[in-house]
């Protein structure tokens, strides 16, 4: 095609063969779209997805904090709230600073795998007809390290990577919905994401005096143990419930006080914990949620008997650090490690999905085959 030669025969099929390059012009395949093969073309079911789901938050939650605002040339977090650092060093370990007002934190970050999950990666597999197979293939690729800090509203942000202050290019696209990427020329990058999701649903008639919103749930699960996931509403971006804070004494009968009921959709009773679908499984529930809610998610691994939060300060403590469980990969999606003390570090055992706007349309943004 296109920039390929061709051996063609002349009339009547007699005669030496001449090549030609049928366009005249012809092309070359490279980054983005191939007009070869077809790589690289769009997902119009992911991209209609997210399109609708930033609609909906620059139409009718204009208000909400963002994570972080950018004021004289510098960033100042928005609200109160714990964030996860993601650290992503491409082929080795790296430095990291990551300044929040007077405070910081300094760690060293492990290399990432060579296929860790992306964001990408992970969108792609919360489709229903994505190959099992390809989830198990690239199971076990661990992530760089994750450390999660909490900032107060206006406190200055600004990350260090092995020395050299980051760029955040894309941080004025993305600070609406939950995460800012700091990045240096050499691929080296830090995500800084909150752990939460905002429920952005769509907004109610006018006059409604408790709107609420029906939010498609998916999940896929990249790990042999049983596992099973909770959702629960939080009354701040620290994880507070009714005044219990993370990690306090009471925090887990709190949480599950504030749990949402949970439709598994194709039938099965409604209940608060939703159970993973098995090793490359897919599967979709529903909670009906306010709007406003901020959702915060809690974990079970029935194998071990170990639970694990969102918010490191209420898990374990490996070398006198608390452990992070959960990683952002981008429009309220996070990946869950299942493993004490860390696991393989790869996030993706019980990947999960908040879609707070498909279920408004005619069906086709389901994408249930």
């Amino acid at each position: 095609m296109g920039g390929d030669v061709y051996e063609a025969m002349p009339p009547g099929g007699s005669g030496s063969p001449e090549y030609i390059t049928p366009t005249g012009a012809g092309y070359s395949a490279g980054p983005g779209y191939d007009l070869a093969s077809g790589l690289g073309s769009p997902n119009g079911l992911l991209l209609a997805r997210a399109l609708t789901a930033i609609a909906q938050a620059q139409l009718n939650y204009s208000d909400s904090p963002d994570i972080a605002d950018w004021h004289n040339g510098a960033w100042e977090s928005g609200v109160l709230q714990a964030l996860l650092v993601q650290t992503t060093f491409p082929s080795a370990t790296g430095a990291v600073s990551v300044s929040a007002g007077g405070d910081s934190l300094d760690f060293t970050s492990q290399a990432s795998d060579s296929y860790a999950w992306t964001s990408r990666f992970a969108g792609q597999v919360l489709q229903e007809p994505f190959d099992d197979a390809l989830v198990t293939l690239f199971d076990r690729q661990s992530q760089g390290t994750l450390g999660q800090l909490t900032v107060d509203a206006g406190d200055a942000l600004s990350v260090a990577i092995n020395g050299s202050l980051a760029s955040e290019a894309a941080g004025l696209l993305t600070s609406d919905f939950g995460f800012i990427d700091f990045q240096t020329a050499d691929g080296s990058s830090v995500r800084l994401a909150r752990p939460v999701a905002v429920a952005e649903t769509v907004v109610a008639p006018l006059g409604d005096p408790s709107p609420t919103g029906t939010t498609i749930v998916r999940l896929r699960q990249a790990d042999t143990d049983s596992l099973a996931v909770r959702f629960y509403k939080v009354d701040d971006y620290v994880g507070t419930v009714g005044g219990v804070a993370p990690g306090d004494a009471g925090y887990a009968a709190a949480a599950a006080g504030s749990a949402y009921t949970v439709s598994p959709l194709g039938g099965g009773p409604a209940q608060t914990w939703l159970s993973g679908p098995g090793y490359g499984g897919y599967q979709e529930a529903t909670i009906d949620v306010q709007q406003g809610d901020i959702i915060a998610m809690e974990l079970q691994n029935l194998t071990t008997g170990d639970t694990y939060w969102a918010f490191s300060q209420a898990n374990e403590t490996v070398a006198g650090q608390q452990v992070g469980h959960i990683w952002n990969y981008g429009l309220n999606i996070w990946g869950w490690e299942a493993g004490q003390g860390g696991g393989d570090s790869d996030f993706n055992d019980l990947v999960v999905q908040f879609d707070f706007t498909s279920a408004y349309g005619n069906g086709l943004l389901l994408g249930v085959a």
